[in-house]
């Protein structure tokens, strides 16, 4: 039933239906009983009786569209990297109106750059595909656009690495020009999106990794919606995600030399975004032999998912990088060897999947 709810895209609607009538009944049980009314039949009722009125409301407005048009969102040029990276929020209902021809085409110069392969990590190309139609997508609301994550049918990590690591610059580009977005993994119709691809998709060797939807945030949005963003939005401590030793067992001071001058790509990525927000990737950093020069970052998967726990890695590496310029730190990723990283015993998980080296000291 919760399946079929969630394709028929009546699931963000139902739980305060449901709440709101059981208030009711409660109240009704109290009016029966006779005594306390205050506590037993009005307190329920007027919950029950409130809930109910939001429940309808949110129907009108959202899944009827009844709504007056929504101003369209101002550009933030104006915000620095880290700024724009904070400012960024999943937006899960979307204003009716399309993307103008300038935000798309825009968008799409930015999916050409990104997916280019001299910017990639791995070597298997990526594809980063525009569909609009109004696909089914949990718990987003009115979204009738987005952006399919395409990957190689043969399993390759470190392509799924590349499509979080390039999607998430085209998202935060997007998020520059006013333009909401979403990720959304499981929660898509996988089969919705494969038909509207309409002949961009080969099923013998395309794998659809994950889709964002795009467009203009609206506004009016199910109660039920805003309960999972106000749950959603919490994030570990930086001492579960950084650390100083390949075991990742020791915390990192991240506010000491000298880790310091990365401080803001750590909060930056520690609020990245992740499936069901996990957050599954860590990182560890690496000095040289003296320890007061960073020489690398390794990043890490904690755990053994095969697409979503790379997908987020990936995104981490594209606010750590996009961080790192903003600082005016040079780097590149590389994967390195146990050899090269002093670790043939290291065990399954964490799983290293690839470091960020710097081209300079940074002291």
């Amino acid at each position: 039933m919760k399946v079929r709810l969630q394709w028929t895209g009546w699931l963000q609607y139902l739980p305060t239906a449901v709440v709101a009538v059981a208030f009711l009944a409660l109240s009704a049980m109290g009016a029966l009983i006779g005594t306390w009314r205050i506590p037993l039949f009005w307190l329920p009722f007027g919950i029950g009786a409130l809930l109910l009125a939001v429940a309808a409301f949110d129907l009108i407005t959202v899944k009827m569209g009844l709504r007056p048009r929504e101003p369209m969102p101002r550009r933030r040029d104006d915000l620095d990297s880290f700024d724009l990276i904070h400012s960024r929020r999943s937006c899960r209902s979307f204003q009716r109106r399309d993307l103008t021809s300038a935000d798309r085409e825009e968008l799409m110069r930015a999916i050409r750059d990104h997916t280019r392969p001299d910017h990639l990590i791995g070597t298997s190309p990526i594809r980063l595909e525009y569909v609009a139609a109004p696909l089914t997508a949990w718990p987003a609301v009115g979204v009738h656009e987005f952006i399919v994550a395409i990957a190689p049918r043969d399993y390759d990590r470190l392509a799924i690495i590349d499509v979080g690591r390039s999607l998430h610059k085209v998202v935060l580009h997007a998020t520059r020009m006013g333009v909401a977005t979403c990720w959304i993994g499981p929660g898509a119709d996988q089969t919705g999106i494969v038909t509207h691809l309409d002949g961009r998709f080969d099923p013998c060797e395309d794998h659809v990794v994950c889709v964002c939807a795009l467009g203009y945030r609206s506004h009016f949005k199910p109660l039920t919606v805003r309960a999972i963003e106000r749950m959603q939005h919490r994030r570990l401590p930086m001492t579960s995600l950084f650390f100083a030793d390949s075991r990742l067992r020791r915390p990192l001071a991240v506010d000491a030399p000298p880790f310091s001058p990365f401080e803001r790509c750590y909060e930056a990525c520690r609020w990245s975004p992740s499936t069901l927000n996990s957050q599954t990737t860590r990182c560890a950093a690496v000095t040289d032999e003296a320890g007061r020069t960073v020489t690398r970052f390794d990043f890490y998967a904690a755990t053994a998912s095969r697409y979503y726990a790379p997908v987020a890695l990936g995104i981490w590496c594209a606010t750590w990088e996009t961080g790192c310029d903003a600082l005016g730190i040079k780097g590149h990723f590389q994967v390195l060897s146990p050899d090269d990283r002093g670790a043939h015993d290291a065990p399954a998980l964490p799983r290293y999947d690839v470091s960020w080296i710097a081209d300079s000291v940074v002291a």
